[in-house]
């Protein structure tokens, strides 16, 4: 007797693999990425300082960042910004443009400790640390 599949369960089972649809890349393996820098308290990391520069420059109003990975505060290079709606897509045309690795824009509300959400704040994520 051939068993029916309901389409949710074929549609699942196509998407398998496929990250829901969002393709994530993984850095070239061609390319070297900087050695991580140690966490130094009020000073821009090594891994992220271009991107922070960059976006500073270009006027976007960045208050954190990291180059991430162990003893850091993102797990991947991250710059927090602030800004309307339109200032995350400046952001990220602004790093296509001088040819930064973006892996993701997100626009973030963080949950406080007494469940007090705060924000929106964009955050801009890379592929790997950046030459400084």
């Amino acid at each position: 007797m051939a068993r029916s599949v309901n389409r949710r369960e074929s549609t699942a089972k196509g998407r398998e693999g496929s990250n829901n649809g969002h393709a994530r890349s993984r850095p070239d393996p061609r390319r070297r990425e900087p050695p991580p820098s140690p966490p130094v308290p009020g000073r821009l990391d090594l891994g992220i300082r271009k991107a922070v520069e960059q976006l500073q420059a270009s006027g976007i109003e960045t208050f954190e960042s990291c180059e991430g990975g162990p003893g850091h505060a993102f797990p991947e290079p991250t710059v927090r910004f602030n800004g309307t709606p339109e200032a995350g897509w400046r952001a990220l045309a602004i790093c296509l443009a001088f040819g930064l690795p973006v892996l993701a824009l997100r626009r973030v509300w963080y949950v406080l400790d007494r469940n007090e959400p705060t924000g929106p704040d964009w955050e801009i994520t890379f592929r790997e640390r950046l030459p400084s």
